[in-house]
């Protein structure tokens, strides 16, 4: 019993060990590629986001489609950079609870349509890189090596 014990549990957490930095950034990758490109869109196409942000009844429209817009592509950017990691995943998830609650609350009928739809995967992924950090492969880690070499990056999860 102990060898399998030792096959299925051991070996695969000495693995994952050597490939701790990997999960971050491939969040990072597909998180900020998605925002950097779809901010990027809204951007370029705004009076027609504002008018979805107008039937969607999000209010001031005029304000927040910019807003939300350039915070997709910029931290969209951050996160492919993994610059200020933990404090853009905060806008990040508003955004996706606003998108949920106004553009999509409407066809939730049960817990499984509302868990399928994609800004629930994003908010989750964007709260797990809030909570964990941007991995040791980031402009975080380097930042911090370079400004708190007393300290060890992986403390702030970098």
């Amino acid at each position: 019993m102990k060898p399998l014990i030792t096959i299925l549990y051991d070996w695969p957490r000495v693995v994952a060990g050597f490939l701790g930095w990997a999960a971050p950034l491939a969040v990072r990758i597909v998180v900020g590629w998605v925002f950097l490109w779809t901010g990027w869109q809204k951007l370029h196409f705004l009076p027609r986001m504002i008018e979805n942000f107008r039937e969607w009844g999000i209010p001031a429209p005029e304000f927040l489609t910019p807003f939300a817009s350039g915070m997709e592509f910029v931290g969209g950017l951050m996160l492919l950079l993994g610059l200020l990691t933990r404090v853009v995943s905060v806008p990040m998830m508003i955004i996706m609870l606003v998108a949920i609650a106004s553009a999509k609350w409407g066809d939730v009928d049960s817990l499984q349509t509302l868990l399928g739809f994609e800004e629930v995967s994003y908010f989750v992924m964007f709260a797990w890189l809030g909570i964990a950090g941007p991995g040791p492969v980031s402009l975080d880690h380097l930042i911090l090596k370079a400004l708190r070499p007393d300290r060890p990056p992986a403390d702030y999860g970098a």
